[in-house]
Formats: structure tokens, sequence, C-alpha cells
């Protein structure tokens, strides 16, 4: 069996050494009929004739530039990537075959033995013919287009601009960030945690240092993604104030790794459909910026994606499906955001709080005008290039991970990573934010006042959903007695026994705190009865449990937040 050609695709030489070329520098390419044509051109295409072209997906694709894009002046804006991969298309591929082929046939003069050669293009069918095939063993595989340096898998830096063979990523850079060293110098890193944490950081009102070093791992996520291989949680950015810094602060990542802007809807169904046509895109991170005052964050939908490595869903317009990598950053910003159901375990929190009337007054910053400072190429070239250093010195030791810090769930790998990276560097706090979360989940305080008051009303009794739907209704001249607590549409309108069985069922096993709601099924009635219980009161001889037994290693200690950085005894940064 013949052995397939390959190559690589930044190999000039190798690849033009194939075909001759014309005058105007084109590769020559002899056609015949469209049987002939079909097996030549498909030969051609898979030894790479065409400058740009990769395999994704079993599909031939070519990188192109794009023109026209407008310059960024807003932190709330896309970023669009410079280059993106395009699916060949028999349009596109006639294109390219003009541009960069003389494709010809040999023709005969008629009633002579003379011949002459015919530029031609090769018709729709033969095109079609060509792109159905699936397998390219030539062309080299192309995963994903990125905009910075990343880690691979082993550790090292890819940050040479162009295709990597060893990860299938293309880099194609924004900005000039210059060589990073691959061993940077102990004065390398203490500048680079100076100007992160001291300059660039440093003005943010931090609610506590957990919300600092939260926002520091969300930055260096995109760029640790590819080693780690770990989905990452949702990112929210929340301010008790306009004007506190949030879309700097989103901003920023989005202007090094691409970035796409959408508008929050509570539609599950719209939502699906803007998830699943930006996941067709380059971009790096996803934001959803600046939701609704007060908007609780409750979407089955996006607790599903950022627990999922890959998104299936049905194309738009069309009834084939599509898989794409859940290789994304996912982020809202917002004032005084809540979270609900399981949105509120599978997101991290970075809290601002400038703590007056008018943020967007305060003056004597280390660096004025930040949210215009971060859109100059240059100075996000310093961000990145301090960046790289500390993750850099991070892999130098080792890549050394935390396992004293609170588990999350499908997140505990990222979580285990980030935690290493930001300990090396002694940024203190990362998740310890998390219990302050929880009371920011809506769907964790209605359940808990209503099985509190349950308790009240009910004690220890076992009540079925009937009993429970009946005890609910309005009784003329007596005061509610479940104290607007009881459960009811999203209209507020009362609930059905059979939903309201449903949702009591979904609770069972539970904890809100320190109640949770039991069941089992009545024999007399054959009905599921519910009741209440609470936790046993801790005695001087109860063991107290780790909270994280699966992640700790022997001889490890609990969380110790170690030492804080000046300026955060108060919880508040000037």
């Amino acid at each position: 069996m013949k052995k397939p050609v390959t190559y690589d695709p930044t190999d000039e030489h190798h690849r033009t050494g194939l075909w001759p070329l014309s005058d105007d520098g084109r590769r020559r390419l002899k056609l015949g009929l469209n049987p002939e044509t079909i097996r030549v051109l498909t030969k051609a295409l898979d030894q790479g004739i065409l400058d740009g072209t990769y395999v994704h997906d079993g599909s031939p694709v070519v990188l192109e530039r794009i023109s026209g894009t407008a310059d960024i002046v807003a932190g709330n804006e896309d970023v669009p990537l410079p280059v993106r991969p395009f699916e060949l298309r028999p349009a596109r591929l006639a294109g390219l075959i003009a541009e960069q082929v003389e494709a010809f046939r040999v023709r005969k003069i008629k009633d002579t033995n003379d011949t002459y050669e015919e530029e031609v293009m090769p018709s729709k069918a033969v095109l079609d013919a060509v792109l159905a095939k699936k397998d390219w063993p030539g062309l080299a595989p192309l995963h994903k287009v990125i905009s910075t340096p990343v880690l691979r898998p082993d550790g090292t830096l890819l940050q040479t601009p162009g295709y990597d063979a060893a990860t299938g990523y293309y880099l194609a850079g924004r900005i000039e960030y210059g060589e990073i060293p691959t061993e940077p110098t102990a004065a390398e890193v203490a500048e680079a945690r100076e100007f992160l944490l001291k300059r660039f950081l440093r003005d943010f009102p931090w609610v506590s240092p957990a919300d600092r070093a939260n926002y520091v791992a969300i930055l260096a996520t995109p760029i640790l993604r590819p080693m780690t291989r770990a989905l990452s949680p949702f990112g929210v950015v929340d301010a008790t104030m306009p004007g506190s810094g949030k879309t700097i602060l989103t901003s920023c990542v989005g202007l090094l790794v691409g970035q796409r802007v959408l508008t929050w809807t509570d539609s599950e169904e719209e939502l699906r459909k803007s998830i699943t046509t930006v996941l067709g895109d380059p971009a790096g991170v996803i934001v959803f910026d600046n939701l609704v005052e007060g908007c609780v964050i409750d979407s089955a939908v996006l607790a599903r994606l950022v627990t999922e490595h890959m998104w299936a869903d049905r194309k738009l317009g069309t009834n084939s499906a599509a898989a794409y990598a859940n290789d994304r950053l996912w982020l809202a910003t917002g004032n005084n955001l809540r979270t609900g159901g399981d949105m509120a375990s599978r997101s991290v929190w970075v809290r601002l709080d400038p703590d007056c009337p008018h943020p967007e007054e305060r003056t004597g910053f280390s660096i004025p005008n930040l949210d215009t400072w971060i859109l100059d190429p240059a100075n996000q070239a310093t961000v990145l290039r301090h960046l790289l250093i500390l993750i850099l010195d991070w892999t130098r030791a080792g890549a050394p991970r935390a396992y004293d810090i609170p588990a999350m769930r499908q997140f505990t790998t990222w979580a285990q990573a980030l935690g290493g990276f930001l300990k090396h560097h002694e940024i203190h706090g990362f998740l310890a934010n998390l219990n302050d979360a929880r009371e920011l989940d809506d769907d964790h305080a209605e359940w808990r006042a209503f099985l509190l008051q349950w308790d009240r009303v009910n004690g220890p009794r076992h009540v079925g959903a009937a009993e429970l739907r009946r005890s609910a209704e309005p009784e003329v001249g007596m005061s509610d007695r479940w104290d607007g607590t009881f459960p009811t549409t999203n209209s507020g309108k009362s609930l059905s026994v059979k939903t309201l069985g449903r949702r009591l069922t979904g609770q069972v096993g539970r904890w809100r705190g320190d109640i949770v709601l039991r069941s089992e099924i009545d024999p007399v009635t054959n009905c599921r009865a519910y009741w209440i219980e609470h936790a046993p009161e801790p005695t001087a001889e109860t063991e107290i449990p780790d909270p994280n037994p699966e992640t700790r290693k022997p001889g490890e200690t609990s969380p110790d937040l170690g030492f804080l950085p000046p300026g955060f005894e108060t919880g508040r940064t000037t």
C-alpha cells in the first residue's frame, strides 16, 4: 500500500517543489476529463497545492485574514481574531485555484497534430466531488485558531506565530509582545508581580482578597487550558454600583484572546441558539455583558454548557447536528447579580464594591483612564508579557497544584491547577468567597426560607403534597401562615398539587444549610409523604469532617490564606 504524502504546511520549499511554476508564480497543474480531474485535483489538494489549507473534522479548511474590521473603541465590543478558518466550498475552492494554480488542459489543434495548453476551471460538479472526500491524510489537522500564546499539554509555551504541529493550533496574534523567556529571571518575575498586582490590578475595589485572586485565575485560564484540559466554571464579575470597573476586567481577557459579547436572555431556547452560534466563532471568551441589575443567573442550558467538554446541537436552519469543543471562557457582568439552580455551584465570583455614591469620579489611580489604556495594543502586550512570565515561572517549578482548596466538583482539576499557580506567586484567597457566594444563590435562599417555615408550620409531621397545597390557601381574616415563602409559578400563581409534588421530589435530600427535605411512600395512601429534618448539633466529641477529602493529599492541612498584601486588612484596596 502506497504511503500517504505528508508535508509541513510551513515548508514553502517542499510544497512549491511538488509542482512547476508558471511565469506569474502559480503552481501548474495538468487536468484532463472529469474523472481524471477529480483524481488529480484531490491528490493536489491533499498535498497542499493551496496555501493555508488544513483539515478540520474531515473537511478541508482555509485560513484567511479578515479585512475591514473596525478598530476596538470600547471594552464591551466584539474582539474578532485577525485570522479565521473557513470550510472550503466549491465557490471558494474555484477562487483559490484561480489565484494560486494554473490549471490547464492540453488540447489538439483541429486537423493537425499540434497541441496547445488552455487554462481551465473545473466544473462545480467536479469541485463538489473533490470536497465530498472526508479523508485528507496529507493536510495538517487544524484544531483551533488562537491569538495569544498558550501552554502545550507538555507545559511548554506555544509562542511562535503560525501553525504548531504539536497542538494543531494556529497562533495569529493581534499584538506584538516579543520573545517570552522560557526561564524568566528572578528580576523578571518580581517585575511581573509588581506590575500586575501593584499597578494594573491595584485600584479595583475588590470586596475581598478572594475576588482579586479569582480574577487572576480567570485571566490565566485561557492560557493554561490546553495544558490542564479542564473545564472552567462560569465567571461572574459583579459590582454594587455602575462604574466600578467590571467591563475593564472582562475586556482585558477578551482583548488578549478574542471576545464575543452577547445579550443575556431568560429564554432557554434563545440562549441555546446563541451558544450554538457563538461556538462556531474562534473567540476565546464569551461575555454576557451588563445584565439587568439584580438579574438571577439561573439556566439549565448554561449549567449544562459549563460542565460539558463538547456541545452538541442542531445547526441553525438545518436538520443536521453539529458538535463544538467547549474550550471557551464564559463570563457575565452586572450589578448586584445573583445565581439560582445549579449555576450557584458552577460559578466563580469576582465582586467589586467602591463604597461611594459616584465611582466614576474616583481619582488617583496608578494607571489613569484604565478603560482606554487597555485598548492600546502596546498596553495589552505589557499585560500579556507579565502574565506569561508568571506562568512560565510556575511551570519551571513543575507547575505545582494546590490540594488545600475547596473542591469544585467538575472544576476541581481547574481549581487545583490555578490554585497552584496563585499559591506559587503568593496570591492568596483563591475561592475563599465560595460560602459568601451561596448567599447570592436565590434558589438556595428561597428553598431554605420555605423549609424553615414548613418546620414552623408542620414540625416533624409527615405530610403529602395535597395537604400541603391546601394549607397554602388563604383564609379570610387570617394572615399567611407561610409568610410568603410557599412556592409559586414564575408569574406568582399557585402551583397545582401535581406540580408541587414534582418540585418537592426534586428537592429531596438536597441540604439547604442545616435543613433538608426527606420523603417516602406512605403505605396506606400509596402517595409520597414529606417531612423536614435538621442536621445534628455538633458536640465536643464530634469530629469535624474534612470538607475536601477527595482532593487532600496525605499530610496536607486545611486552607490557609497566609499573608495578605497591604490594603486588604479592611477588605478593600485604596
